[in-house]
């Protein structure tokens, strides 16, 4: 099942990576900079926090036709605060990106796009007389379509969040296990998935 929506000749032209690094200063510095000296071509990075307070998890897309993904990999393990990476391409998960696009309306033209954007199932999160911020959240190629049928009414700004991924299933990967019924961390092995090149 394909999981990234680019594709040239039936191969993916871009890869995701995550991974999980120690929550301390610099950490995200360190893995730019990595990315800077080696000439990485990153088409976006995501960061956040986990349910574990001395975890962070970065989202990496990579364009695989300019940057090899195994490469990356073998840099950030390297890495002193890095933990865990895994390439999530050909593995069942759900990736997700979100975008806020603010379009110009009139009187005429708010009807139109309000159903548009119903179609998307995205929403209307700020609305003026002359202009509205929709918010869709999906796979890349959803939040690219809206933005290509929302162009001819007018784009204002738009910005997007970079893409997200978890992989399937009821496992944990790495970082700390889940509590169990007591609040207690489960003693258990992480869930392994198997990741073909």
């Amino acid at each position: 099942m394909a999981l990234i929506d680019r594709k040239n000749g039936g191969t993916e032209t871009t890869r995701v990576l995550v991974a999980l690094v120690e929550n301390k200063p610099g950490v995200l510095t360190r893995v730019a900079s990595l990315f800077r000296r080696r000439n990485f071509n990153i088409e976006s990075l995501t960061v956040g926090h986990t349910d574990s307070p001395d975890v962070s998890r970065m989202t990496i897309v990579i364009d695989a036709t300019k940057t090899s993904a195994a490469m990356v990999e073998r840099n950030l393990f390297k890495m002193v605060n890095i933990i865990d990476v895994q390439d999530v391409t050909q593995a069942p998960a759900v990736m997700r990106d979100l975008a806020l696009i603010k379009v110009k309306i009139d009187s005429q033209t708010r009807f139109e796009v309000m159903q548009l954007i119903d179609v998307y199932r995205a929403k209307v999160v700020d609305i003026c007389s002359d202009s509205m911020i929709v918010e869709v959240t999906g796979p890349e190629a959803k939040v690219n379509s809206l933005a290509d049928m929302l162009k001819p009414y007018g784009i204002i700004e738009l910005v997007r969040t970079g893409l997200v991924a978890m992989v399937r299933g009821s496992g944990y990967w790495t970082g700390m296990p889940p509590a169990n019924d007591n609040g207690a961390a489960e003693e258990r092995e992480p869930a392994v998935v198997s990741l073909g090149m």
